[in-house]
């Protein structure tokens, strides 16, 4: 642990929930993610999807590359400096996580289950996919969820979500969700509002008169009677409920059509299905104290900025909801386990040389590798090429270590990039360089290969491939 003093700790967490009722993503998603917010950016977003289109064609396909939905945020984000960190999906299910690059050798022990709940625990359209990680030495966990539907299943979603919250992490001594200090639980949890009649509520909405309706939801009401649930906190429901609408529009629904039988199917009456709450471990044992935590009870603390929905998108039957969130932490770590940056002007002219220097309690290997990135990449598989730490190495001394990498693995186009360390045994990056310049080729750049096949041919034991790696290892 680092030596008390140390400066709080500020991240902005922006949290998304949407269920997207199999559409595909929309053309933007600048007010959604508060892109044009002129206060200070997010240093991390959390996505949380339902119903992904999981058709059998397109879920196989998913499983083989990235999904619609992530290549769309990576596409949106990754030019603006984050890159995503886990990701998780369970067939409609989508959980992903954006961070900015400057905090990658902070987060550690990342780790994603899921647990099925349709169909008594066979079927996957309903349950909670999960990602949890240590932050700056502080551990958190990211839960969303898609519980059962309709008003009279109200004790089925509580008892679907406490199997959730018994989910074990994989491996040794990695807690369940209720163990983490902080925990973010969100989704479609398709609470809906309870004895009022359709009318009632929707007189009460358009007249934003909201708070006539928060009694009679049923998520506030359990939260009232259930030990469990007591710890969580939410924001005030100061939104339109954003179940159900007609496809395109800012109107609840308004269907006529038949459904089986010829019976007129039964209009849904609005509900704010689509939540988002986060609980503090521990919060129980200082709730006299009314939100104030001396500093040594309370290693982290949240304030929510924002919790409202976005009723511009009307590609599903939901609207977005997002909560925009201040942690504040004193950080037990406070440097990376390793401090790199290329040595020299590097240009593909010459082969280049990266120094770095590791702490002692880095659990270093033989297959840890650094990578070259463009400041732009979009996840850690997204390099231009790599060096092995110990096969690649040319230097060593006490404090410091140089690694080669070859002219003809430098893109020729030059541009700005940077390094990144990866540790194999913590599965993480452990330290990234600041940015930096290649100057471009003087040489013309060969027509015959695309540069991307080129790299691909450079180097045959890539670390992120499912042979190469997996070959090596076993050597």
């Amino acid at each position: 642990m680092e030596p008390a003093g140390l400066p709080t700790k500020e991240l902005r967490l922006h949290l998304v929930t949407w269920n997207v009722g199999t559409a595909s993503p929309p053309p933007d998603v600048t007010g959604l993610l508060q892109l044009n917010s002129t206060g200070p950016t997010m240093d991390m977003y959390v996505i949380g999807l339902q119903e992904v289109n999981s058709k059998i064609t397109n879920f196989l396909s998913d499983l083989a590359f990235d999904d619609p939905w992530s290549i769309f945020f990576m596409t949106v984000l990754s030019p603006l400096g984050y890159i995503k960190l886990s990701s998780v999906r369970m067939q409609g299910l989508l959980l992903l996580i954006f961070v900015k690059h400057v905090h990658l050798p902070f987060i550690q022990d990342i780790h994603t289950d899921y647990t099925r709940t349709g169909l008594y625990g066979y079927w996957g359209n309903k349950g909670g996919v999960s990602v949890r990680m240590s932050l700056f030495g502080h551990t958190i966990c990211f839960m969303n969820c898609h519980l059962p539907a309709h008003m009279e299943n109200t004790e089925q979603r509580l008892d679907d979500f406490e199997k959730i919250l018994e989910m074990q992490f994989e491996g040794e001594d990695i807690p369940s969700p209720l163990d983490h200090e902080l925990l973010f639980w969100f989704g479609d949890l398709n609470f809906r509002i309870a004895d009022y009649g359709i009318h009632f509520v929707r007189e009460s909405i358009s007249n934003k008169r909201f708070n006539l309706l928060w009694e009679k939801d049923q998520l506030n009401m359990a939260k009232n009677q259930e030990e469990f649930l007591k710890d969580f906190k939410e924001g005030p429901l100061q939104f339109k409920p954003t179940y159900k609408f007609d496809l395109d529009s800012e109107v609840y629904d308004t269907r006529e059509q038949k459904s089986l039988f010829w019976f007129n199917e039964k209009k849904r009456k609005p509900a704010w299905t689509d939540r988002i709450l986060w609980k503090v471990k521990n919060l129980s044992e200082v709730a006299s104290k009314e939100g104030e935590f001396p500093e040594e009870e309370n290693p982290i603390s949240v304030t929510l900025n924002s919790y409202v929905s976005h009723m511009s998108y009307g590609i599903s039957d939901h609207k977005p909801v997002t909560g925009t969130f201040t942690l504040e932490m004193k950080p037990l770590v406070s440097d990376p386990m390793v401090m790199l940056h290329p040595e020299g002007e590097w240009s593909a002219e010459h082969d280049v040389l990266i120094r770095y220097s590791a702490a002692p309690e880095l659990p270093s290997s033989a297959w840890d590798w650094i990578g070259l990135f463009q400041v732009t990449f979009k996840h850690v598989k997204d390099y231009v090429t790599y060096a092995w730490v110990e096969d690649d190495e040319v230097s060593s001394s006490k404090n410091s270590k140089q690694v080669y990498m070859s002219a003809s693995e430098i893109p020729k186009m030059g541009g700005e990039f940077l390094l990144c360390y990866y540790s194999n045994n913590l599965q993480s990056i452990v330290g990234i360089s600041e940015p930096f310049q290649i100057q471009p080729s003087q040489t013309p750049v060969e027509k015959d290969v695309p540069e991307e096949e080129s790299s691909l041919l450079q180097k045959t034991d890539n670390p992120e491939s499912d042979g190469g790696f997996e070959n090596r290892k076993s050597i």
